[in-house]
């Protein structure tokens, strides 16, 4: 019992050996795509021919349809010929005024009175025939031309002497189908007859009447065409598809067959023929067991349809061939492909252990470990990548180690411009309780607003997002002290959108940047210094810009303050305790991202500008109370 456990659990996909699953891998991966692979071939190449035999086909059925067609069409030429020999027109009138006459002139008893004109009947038939005999020498293949008067009295000539012995009734059945033409060439399908030579004979008729000058009918001419014309074209068709053909008409009736055996007789109850709907198709149908190919096309012109059959056998016999020596070819690279992959999972099978092993000593924490690569093979590239790898991963900590510092930094320097609130917020509602009893207004106000400052600056983290309509407060606050210290000597223009009050911002952004531009921008001869405060949205930030009219700076100092906000590690603190321009960037995008931050723009004596560029999307902030609206408003 525990043996067969042990052999199931060797087999057991999940508890193989590495060596084990390669090796079911390998022949997995060889044998079932080469096998697939061999069948796809050899079904796909069957097909092919299938479906290139097809398409010769009917090249070969259009090629062969297009030369029975001129045929036909110069048999229709040869059939219009007597409306243009004036001879044939003068003795088919002279034929029908004679035998006009004959009929006007007939007995009680329906004997016939009128005297025979025998020379007059040798010289029309000489007329007639001789020309019929100039006709029938035109194109090969016209066996008979057969021309009649308007009272059925034919004339015909044969190049072998054989003349149909139905001629009356094939006369009268020729007769009724053009009786309603207007002089067209009709064609008559193939039809069986017996000649004067007592043989079976077939052929197919072009038939029209003979008009004189004012379109009067004065006759009709027949022009028999021997079926060899089709049967030599049939034959080279047959011999290059290696099938058989069948033609046959609109009505159904055979023009022609291989055999020989459906000719003149009507198969449109066949079933190949019912099944070849349209003017051109294929199809497959069993006959007698065996699979054949039908292929069909219709002629424009004489709407003749030619069918096909072609056996599945003789078009897949090439590819039989291909297909066994592709078996043969495949049997001995899966075997070959064995030997190589047994080979190949005992090669495998080393370096992965490797592989594995050190995975488990970074997996306890130690990233010192590194792979060998002794070759460039996928396991050398696989040993590479892991070296990488693992260098990377100690990249990232370190880079988070030193973002942790800096964040750790930013806000110790926050911190140390920190006192303790309780001990600022009482001394100075005592210093303002003290103003206030000394009638001293401007000092009282000068120290709630600086309480405010001091309320907002200390009263929550240094990573705390507040609505923008805080910050704008904040700043009005400040500025309001720089006027009562430099009485009225700063003026601060807002245009912030409404909507933009709301959303979140992280604190103290503005206020320095104020400051800044208060002590480093101020101009001792101008009496006014203009700060502007603006804000936009676009689709991919929001922009807020700071700008003034103070003395700015030159090229070389604002590039290397540019330079200097770029690098994280140019930071230090400015003034006493304050937070400067790097603090504000550096804060910025350890919120917010590497793509976010600030950049200076300054011309010497014209002022500077401060581009800060935050996300265009934030969280809206609730608002506590309902504060002043300070947009659009100077102070």
């Amino acid at each position: 019992m525990k043996e067969n456990r042990r052999l199931n659990a060797r087999w057991r996909l999940s508890d193989m050996s590495m060596k084990r699953r390669l090796l079911l891998v390998f022949i997995i991966i060889i044998i079932l795509p080469l096998s697939v692979i061999s069948l796809i071939s050899y079904n796909s190449y069957s097909r092919s021919i299938q479906e290139n035999t097809v398409l010769y086909s009917r090249n070969m059925i259009g090629q062969m349809m297009e030369r029975v067609d001129d045929y036909i069409e110069d048999m229709k030429r040869i059939s219009s010929i007597p409306a243009y020999i004036d001879d044939i027109k003068l003795n088919l009138v002279r034929s029908n005024q004679y035998h006009e006459q004959r009929q006007m002139v007939v007995g009680k008893d329906g004997s016939n009175t009128f005297p025979n004109d025998f020379d007059l009947q040798l010289s029309i038939q000489r007329g007639i025939e001789g020309n019929i005999a100039f006709i029938n020498n035109i194109k090969r293949g016209a066996n008979s031309v057969y021309i009649f008067d308007q009272y059925g009295n034919g004339y015909y000539s044969s190049k072998d002497g054989a003349v149909r012995l139905d001629i009356t009734d094939s006369y009268e059945l020729w007769q009724d189908k053009v009786a309603t033409t207007h002089g067209e060439a009709l064609l008559f399908s193939t039809q069986e007859y017996r000649s004067n030579l007592k043989s079976t004979r077939y052929a197919f008729t072009i038939v029209r009447k003979i008009l004189d000058r004012s379109l009067s009918p004065i006759g009709l001419i027949a022009v028999d065409a021997n079926i060899s014309v089709i049967e030599d074209q049939v034959v080279e068709l047959d011999k290059v598809t290696r099938g058989t053909s069948l033609i046959i008409d609109e009505q159904g009736d055979v023009i022609y067959d291989s055999g020989r055996k459906m000719l003149a007789t009507n198969a449109s109850s066949n079933p190949v023929v019912l099944k070849a709907k349209g003017s051109s198709g294929s199809f497959y149908d069993t006959v007698d067991g065996k699979r054949q190919l039908y292929i069909y096309s219709t002629s424009p012109l004489t709407k003749w349809k030619v069918i096909i059959r072609i056996p599945v056998k003789e078009l897949t016999k090439e590819a039989d061939v291909t297909r066994n020596v592709t078996l043969l070819a495949t049997l001995f690279i899966i075997g070959v492909a064995l030997l190589a992959s047994i080979f190949l999972s005992f090669a495998f099978t080393k370096p992965m252990k490797k592989m594995v092993e050190l995975m488990r000593r970074v997996q306890a924490g130690d990233l010192s470990v590194k792979f060998k690569v002794k070759h460039r093979d996928e396991i050398g590239q696989l040993g590479n990548q892991f070296n990488r790898m693992l260098s990377r991963i100690q990249h990232l900590i370190d880079d988070i180690y030193q973002i942790e510092s800096q964040k750790k930094e930013a806000e110790m320097q926050a911190l140390q411009s920190q006192i303790n609130p309780h001990f600022v917020y009482n001394t100075l509602e005592t210093i303002r309780m003290t103003a206030e009893l000394n009638d001293d207004t401007d000092a009282a106000d000068m120290i709630s607003i600086l309480g405010k400052m001091l309320r907002y600056s200390i009263g929550g983290k240094i990573h705390d997002e507040v609505p923008l309509r805080d910050e704008i407060e904040h700043v009005i606050h400040y500025v309001q002290l720089l006027n009562y210290r430099y009485p009225n000597r700063f003026e601060l223009h807002l245009d912030i959108p409404e909507p933009l009050m709301k959303y979140a911002i992280i604190r103290l952004l503005f206020q320095p940047i104020v400051e800044n531009a208060v002590y480093h921008g101020l101009d001792d001869l101008k009496l006014t210094m203009n700060i502007w405060m603006e804000a936009e949205v676009t689709p991919r930030v929001t922009r807020m810009t700071i700008r003034d009219d103070g003395c700015g700076m030159d090229e070389e100092t604002l590039e290397a303050l540019n330079q200097s906000l770029q690098a994280a590690s140019a930071r230090r603190r400015e003034g006493n305790g304050g937070i400067g321009l790097r603090n504000v960037h550096e804060r910025i995008r350890l919120r917010y991202g590497s793509a976010y931050g600030m950049k200076v723009f300054s011309r010497e004596g014209a002022g500077t500008e401060v581009v800060i560029e935050l996300p265009p999307e934030t969280k809206p902030v609730m608002l506590k109370g309902s504060p002043e609206d300070h947009g659009g408003n100077s102070h």
